[in-house]
Formats: structure tokens, sequence, C-alpha cells
């Protein structure tokens, strides 16, 4: 018979665990997805070519809200649904945790949409989006189906392919000029820290360690792979700011949407002449972790709450999510979205403290009790 983890209060089989290792793939492969393609763009507005510090500044941020996440879920007893039990009650309880499983879809939703538009703007303008994203769900509906240890897997291999993409940050450097990043420090510190909340809404993703956690053996044995995941991400955010401000000016980059697969489009091999239809296609595996993460925990959710099989809950949120990716057309409904869901994802880390309080003021007064 399987040990079950009993540290959080739920009884997990340990052949659904996966070790405390993992935690980096899964927190670094859910902050790097879709938005880094093009995210400088929107920090250049806030801060100009300063905005290298607020990236810096995000990532310490971070670290300090992972560290709230773990205290809280080490002494909350499970994930956040049990959490939101013990302090609010069954109902109110269970009516918060449902906010997160929509802000989960929402987050999902959002890599589908705004992947199918890279995919209609740079390789197929004529991309029959109904078929795309059919595949692309079924896809993702059947790695979900695999149960969590099969998406962390994904994320593996999505850490591992995506790397050798990034590497070729040497061309735009081999192109671009150190100038443009000079003056440094030339914006002031309320410049600054809009663009460190620019640089959050781009970090968001390692909330979803509220509901994997019971999921990770000895998790308390997790956390330095968790600090080490935000660390990667901070500095691969940081290397490919600092790539794209060397390669374009502050000008030319505030015209430029998607400025990573801009710069993609110099690079050059003699058997790939257009390397950035290479590049898009091999991110799919890149973004693949962000949409079955993202369903997986959304699903995980109602299952959690209402006592229902999983995989029923999974097969309703694919045809809900289908049929607006489908419908949804257009640079401005897109970025709609991705402005919601980044808002969202500011008032989530927002939450985390004031959950953290909530907590520890309930303990005291069940003690006292």
């Amino acid at each position: 018979m399987n040990k079950l983890n009993n540290t959080q209060g739920l009884n997990i089989p340990e052949n659904y665990l996966v070790t405390p290792a993992y935690v980096f793939f899964l927190i670094h492969s859910m902050q790097v997805g879709v938005g880094i393609l093009g995210f400088e763009k929107y920090l250049v507005e806030k801060a100009g070519f300063d905005a290298w510090i607020s990236v810096l500044i995000a990532g310490g941020i971070l670290h300090i809200i992972l560290w709230m996440m773990y205290r809280l879920l080490q002494n909350g007893g499970g994930d956040i649904v049990q959490i939101h039990n013990s302090i609010f009650g069954k109902y109110i309880g269970g009516l918060l945790s449902l906010l997160f499983c929509a802000y989960y879809t929402l987050l999902a939703f959002t890599v589908i949409i705004t992947f199918i538009e890279v995919i209609k703007v740079w390789v197929f303008p004529g991309l029959q989006v109904w078929v795309f994203a059919f595949v692309l769900i079924w896809l993702v509906y059947y790695l979900v189906s695999g149960g969590f240890r099969v998406i962390t897997g994904i994320c593996l291999i999505s850490v591992i392919i995506g790397l050798p993409i990034l590497l070729l940050k040497f061309f735009p450097v081999e192109a671009g000029h150190t100038m443009n990043i000079y003056p440094m420090i030339s914006h002031d510190l309320t410049d600054i820290l809009g663009a460190t909340k620019q640089s959050i809404l781009s970090f968001i993703g390692l909330e979803f360690l509220l509901i994997y956690y019971p999921f990770i053996k000895q998790p308390e044995k997790s956390k330095k792979w968790a600090h080490f995941g935000i660390f990667y991400t901070t500095m691969l955010y940081l290397i490919s700011v600092l790539v794209t401000f060397v390669y374009y000016s502050e000008e030319q980059l505030k015209q430029v949407v998607w400025g990573t697969i801009s710069a993609w489009k110099i690079v050059e091999f003699p058997f790939i002449e257009r390397f950035e239809f290479v590049g898009i296609a091999m991110w799919l595996y890149v973004i693949l972790p962000n949409i079955c993460l993202g369903l997986w925990g959304a699903t995980r959710i109602p299952k959690r709450v209402f006592k229902i099989k999983q995989k029923y809950v999974v097969i309703t949120f694919c045809i809900a999510l289908y049929f607006p990716a489908v419908l949804l057309d257009g640079r401005p409904v897109i970025d709609m979205v991705n402005n919601l869901s980044g808002q969202l994802g500011t008032y989530v880390l927002m939450y985390i403290p004031v959950l953290l309080v909530l907590k520890m003021i309930s303990d005291k007064v069940r003690k006292r009790s």
C-alpha cells in the first residue's frame, strides 16, 4: 500500500507526489510564457531604459511573497482551500477558493489567446483559429488528465527546451549598441516603481504553489528550490531586458509589440532562413505548462470544494475555454484580457500577506479558546 503525504492534512498517495527539486521547474515554468516575448515595451513606457532596476526590485518583492506563502502553507494545514475554510468557514472560504479557480482559469485562457495571436501575426495570417484552438486544448486536456506528475514533467521539458532559444540573445547583443542604455538612472523613483508593478505582472505564476503544495514530497525542503526558481526567472528577465535595450532605441521599442520575436529576425543559420518561425514553434513547449498547470489548478479547486471527480471538471473547463478562444479576436481585446489577468494577479499577490495575518490572528484566537 502506498504511503500517504499527511503533513498537510491531505491524504495524497506517494505515487502522486514530486520531489522538492521539481518545485524549481514548477515555479520557473509558470513565470515564463508568452509575456517574455514582448514585455519590454511596457516597461519602457513606465521608466525608459532604467526599467532594468524595476526587474530586480520585482524579483526581491516576489522572494518576500514566496516566503509568506510557505509560512502560510506550513501553518495552514494544506492548500488554499483548506486555509480559506479554516479562516472563513466552509461557505465563505469555499466562495473565496472559487475566486482563485476563476483567476487560474483566466491565466490559462490569457496564454491561449495570446499565443494564438502570435501564430496569426507571425506565422499563419490565414490561420483557422477554431482548428488550432481545438488541437491545442485537446492536447492540454490529454496532459492534464495524466495528473500532476505528468504536468511536472512538461514543466521540466519546457525549461530544457526554452534555454537554447534564450541563448540566441547573443545575436541582438552582437548587432546592438551598448550606448543605448546610457545615461543610467535618469528616471525618478515614481517611474521606477511604476515599472516595478509592470514587472510583477510579468512574474505572476508562483501563486500556483498555493494549490499544488500538498503534492510536494517533504515540502519544507522545497523552499530553497522555489527561491532558486524565482532567482533564475529574475536573471532571465533581466538579461532579456538588457539585451532588448541594447538592440533597440527607446523610441523604437515603444513601437514594437513583440520585441524578442522581432530580434529573432536577425538570427541567421545556413539551413534556416526565417528563424522566428522555428522560435515560435518551439515556444509552444514553453507555454504549455502555463496552460496545463493553470487548468489543473483551476479544476483542482472545484474537486476540493464540491468533492467531485476532477476529470469531469477538466472536460467542462476545456469546453468553456474553447469557444471564447475562437470568438475573441483583435489586439485591443487581447490587451484588455492581458491587463485584466495582470491586475488580478497583483491583487492575488497583495492578498497573500493579508491572508497570512488573518491566519496568525485566527490561530491565536483558537489557542486562547
